[in-house]
């Protein structure tokens, strides 16, 4: 097959799940067919999108001029959107320029699928084009930001949620029922869609894990250490921490006074930062070269999420260096996972805490958990059976529009 991929957001470096996931698929892929890929994204120094064409038959990249982070520049073009009726991320991604160099690539060639990753894309897909059209969706994206809303206390923040919410709740709907296919990452992601278009075009595709390159280590455990990794400018991640840290980690203290929390994972914004000058216990690395020393080194790999979708890709690499994880319902949600078998489970502040020092102080019962969750995704997960199950929702896609084409029935 001609696949032509389109990406926002750049797919390098690999320093988010949505990425890891894209890139790991793409390149089981490429290996059996042709692979386009169309990227459009913030320019920035150092840009590694070149360093693709040896990987993909074609690579089309376009750097835009648009702000990154939540600096004053984003804040006033944000501002400027206000009164439309798109997401914002539409606003800012889908330029004009964008969807005319598109049209023109699918103009001069010709591609069996065009996939649409993530539904940021959605607005400069050429949708009457005569090939398929298959949206990749890594989370319900308008029950991100339904939950932002139920935890958000600013009152202009939790204005700007129930707007993202509103337009992004329409968007989905809208491109959705559009595609010929929808590509789903979880069971209950595809519960949701199915509320308002067909199951039948709906195919779940797990998230997979690099089984090599993350296995449990030798490394000797720090006994009071607790370990987040994760982008730390990714809102739901910063809320997180957030709320760990004022609502959970003192009941911890109580009863380890020694714990530490480590917070890995790159561009920590300044509420994150904060935690590492209130808290003696917590420490923020930003950006590192390699997690897994950080992992390795604690006994108990914490995920309290309040808000996110699809399935959290952190989860599925801690289980594949068999480490004992305590997670929020939503932190595993979409997941495969048994709570006391492959994972613990708890979402309010004390029975968190309660698990997480039941873990630290039971070595038994955390090799049992990581041992039975290195298990569950070496049997079930790695990158080349996701990309199987990826090609078939393709194909399938192919010969249904190929069907009614001909009048087949």
């Amino acid at each position: 097959m001609k696949l032509l991929w389109v990406k926002a957001g750049g797919l390098v470096p690999l320093n988010v799940g949505g990425k890891i996931r894209s890139f790991q698929l793409l390149k089981a892929l490429a290996e059996r067919h042709e692979i386009t890929l169309f990227t459009f994204y913030a320019a920035h120094p150092d840009d590694q999108h070149r360093e693709l064409d040896s990987l993909f038959d074609r690579v089309r990249c376009m750097p835009l001029d648009i702000p990154t982070g939540r600096g004053p520049r984003e804040l006033l073009t944000y501002a400027r959107h206000l009164l439309s009726r798109q997401p914002f991320a539409f606003s800012k991604y889908c330029k004009p320029e964008v969807a005319e160099s598109l049209r023109h690539l699918v103009a001069e060639s010709s591609f069996d699928v065009i996939v649409c990753d993530f539904l940021v894309p959605a607005p400069v897909i050429p949708w009457d084009a005569g090939c398929p059209k298959v949206v990749f969706t890594h989370n319900v994206e308008a029950a991100i930001w339904r939950r932002h809303l139920a935890v958000a206390r600013n009152p202009l923040w939790k204005l700007a949620c129930w707007r993202e919410f509103r337009t992004t709740d329409h968007a989905e709907r809208h491109y959705l029922g559009r595609a010929d296919h929808v590509i789903a990452v979880s069971d209950a992601d595809r519960d949701t869609f199915s509320e308002f278009i067909s199951p039948a075009k709906i195919t779940v595709v797990p998230t997979g894990v690099d089984l090599e390159y993350f296995q449990p280590g030798e490394a000797q455990e720090r006994p009071h250490r607790l370990v987040f990794t994760g982008a730390m400018d990714w809102m739901p991640n910063e809320d997180a921490v957030s709320f760990f840290a004022e609502s959970i980690l003192p009941l911890i203290r109580e009863r380890i006074p020694e714990i530490e929390l480590f917070i890995v994972g790159r561009n920590p914004t300044a509420a994150v930062r904060a935690l590492d000058a209130a808290h003696a216990e917590v420490t923020v690395t930003g950006e590192v070269d390699d997690i897994r020393p950080f992992v390795h080194e604690s006994p108990v790999y914490i995920v309290p999420l309040r808000v996110g979708g699809g399935t959290r890709l952190k989860i599925f690499e801690a289980m594949a260096m068999g480490k004992a994880i305590v997670s929020t319902t939503i932190g595993a949600e979409g997941l495969p996972v048994e709570n006391g078998q492959n994972v613990i489970i708890a979402d309010e502040p004390g029975e968190f805490a309660r698990q997480v020092v039941t873990l630290l102080e039971n070595r038994g019962q955390r090799e049992r958990i990581g041992s039975a969750a290195r298990e569950l995704v070496e049997k079930r997960y790695s990158w080349n059976a996701a990309s199987r199950q990826f090609e078939h929702a393709l194909n399938a896609a192919v010969e249904v529009r190929r069907d009614g084409a001909t009048g087949k029935r």
